[in-house]
């Protein structure tokens, strides 16, 4: 059966224009803007959009969807049905799973608990450690999005501050380099000051001042300088200071920078005075910061100093969530609603539909070079996403899909909602519906 779209308002490669889009066999055959005649051909469904926002599917280059080995908090069926409610088609997830990620034939499991069970396509980070660097050297460029560098503190052996395991990792790495910047030295140091003098159950107000800017800065920095003494194609994760934004350019496209940066939703929408209401539900590290870093991120955004927008979804229980500041987990789920965030923010005028749309959809694909995504494009995949912008819902647990049953955005009202997403031309997410018997596609990179 082929679809076809009519009369969307359609958001592409810094352009708006209203017309149709024709899916066959998953790929989008042609786009038919709205001065050309439509005939409908043989066997197709038509989707009347009347005029609302057709977008390309949106990709995450950072996701903890914890299988295997975490799934009481979630794992990648919940996690991927949560992220199609949320217009989003393509992941890529973090190594640090139980067994950590940190050998190719892991990463081959993966994928196939993914083939099994997601309902979004999907790649698999391989994670670096101080000892795998013959694994890093043997990895596929075609079919691994990139090696995760934890420069700050992970678990087991993904930490690594060994100067010579460091320098092995920036000079050998084949692929992209996605580094955590946080340096932990500060952090220790930090962390006991505020534990002498508050204890183990300390104000989660302190946590921003515990993973502090100079933690940032001083290891962002630090992965800089690396990365231009050895050339390496370096990629830092959640920024999430404004003197780290100094760190990068915006003076060629994106696609000759050998360096680039990512902001996550959250780090775009609250800052430190949300931690009095919110607590450790916006526990994350990085940790949220001032309104001024919020404000600096924002610009850095909008004059492309940084390259994507992600989520660092990364869901734990309510019960964990819950213990006292040096027992509780950081991070929290956001798929299902950073699309829907972010377009909050263009309501009120904080952003363009057209940088949403380059910075969660284009960029992804141009920066780790996805083959045949991430654009609407005749001969593309279909990974669309149709959303009503004059909708306004409530986030609540009745809607949440994520398996930890909860959001930081519970009780916000959002003005917008995604009616419909189409994964490889398949109709996934219909009206707060899920279609379970569609599986995604592994990603392959053209490198």
């Amino acid at each position: 059966m082929k679809t076809l779209i009519h009369q969307a308002e359609i958001v592409n490669e810094n352009r708006r224009f209203f017309g149709s889009i024709l899916i066959e066999n998953g790929v989008i055959s042609r786009i038919i803007r709205e001065d050309e005649p439509v005939a409908f051909p043989n066997n197709v469904n038509v989707i009347e959009a009347n005029g609302r926002l057709l977008l390309p599917g949106i990709i995450d280059d950072q996701v903890h969807f914890r299988e295997p080995g975490l799934t009481h908090k979630a794992d990648i069926h919940s996690e991927s049905r949560a992220a199609v409610a949320g217009g989003m088609t393509s992941f890529m997830e973090m190594p640090n799973t139980l067994p950590q990620t940190t050998t190719n034939a892991l990463v081959r499991e993966k994928w196939g608990i993914a083939a099994d069970s997601s309902v979004t396509n999907y790649s698999f980070y391989l994670g670096a450690t101080n000892d795998n660097i013959e694994e890093i050297k043997a990895v596929d460029p075609s079919t691994v999005c990139g090696i995760k560098l934890f420069m700050g503190v992970s678990t087991g052996n993904m930490f690594v501050e060994d100067e010579k395991a460091l320098a092995g990792i920036f000079a050998s790495s084949p692929i992209l380099l996605a580094c955590h910047c946080e340096d932990e030295e500060t952090i220790r140091n930090n962390l006991r000051s505020y534990i002498e003098e508050y204890g183990h159950d300390l104000p989660i107000e302190y946590h921003p001042l515990i993973r502090s800017r100079e933690a940032c800065y001083k290891s962002s920095s630090l992965a800089v300088s690396l990365a231009k003494k050895y050339n390496t194609r370096l990629h830092i994760l959640h920024l999430s200071t404004a003197a780290e934004t100094g760190l990068f350019d915006n003076a060629v496209p994106l696609q000759q920078k050998k360096i680039t940066s990512e902001v996550c939703v959250h780090h775009l929408w609250f800052d430190d005075t949300d931690y009095k209401q919110l607590g450790s539900l916006i526990k994350w590290n990085p940790a949220i910061k001032t309104a001024f870093d919020r404000k600096s991120l924002i610009e850095s955004v909008n004059n492309d100093k940084i390259d994507i927008i992600a989520t660092d979804h990364a869901p734990h229980t309510l019960e964990e969530k819950g213990k006292e500041y040096t027992k509780s987990p950081s991070g929290g789920p956001l798929v299902q609603h950073s699309l829907v965030a972010m377009l909050e923010l263009w309501h009120n005028g904080t952003i363009s539909l057209e940088k949403i749309v380059e910075k969660m959809c284009h960029n992804p694909a141009i920066l780790f070079k996805i083959e045949n995504r991430g654009f609407i494009r005749e001969g593309f995949k279909a990974d669309l996403c149709l959303v009503n912008t004059a909708s306004k819902w409530e986030v609540g647990r009745k809607n949440i899909m994520y398996k930890c049953g909860w959001s930081p955005f519970d009780g916000q009202t959002f003005s917008s909602k995604v009616d419909m997403t189409f994964v490889n031309g398949n109709l996934v997410w219909d009206h707060n519906k899920i279609c379970d018997d569609q599986k995604g596609e592994l990603l392959t990179f053209k490198r």
